[in-house]
């Protein structure tokens, strides 16, 4: 048994783990929950951190789980921003993904020429 908060390994008679109380699983299931970078895609890229968390919790809202993925150093103030901030999520979810970012592109752009 292992437990999936600490990721420490307990024989099978333990049922929780004694130092976080989190429920423990098999290895099996524990190894197959494991995130791997493969299963995730780049499906927005932005320089503003604002927009990557608003699509964020629209896709949250969606049943959409994503990362967002920041490069930006704040230790070395420059001129302008050339950071480049990434909005990922599953495999399996990007086609949704890009639908409801579409859609909320298509939106602002029709406000804009109001």
């Amino acid at each position: 048994m292992i437990c999936p908060k600490c990721e420490l390994e307990f024989i099978d008679s333990v049922a929780v783990c004694p130092d976080c109380g989190e429920k423990l699983v098999s290895k099996e299931e524990f190894e197959g929950n494991l995130v791997h970078p493969s299963d995730w895609v780049v499906v927005y890229t932005t320089s503003e951190n604002y927009e990557a968390e608003m699509f964020k919790a629209n896709l949250l809202g969606a049943g959409i789980d994503s990362l967002i993925l920041g490069q930006k150093d704040r230790n070395y103030p420059a001129v302008g921003d050339l950071a480049v901030i990434k909005l990922l999520v599953k495999k399996d979810d990007t086609e949704n993904a890009l639908e409801i970012i579409n859609d909320i592109n298509s939106r602002k752009d029709i406000n804009n020429e109001e």
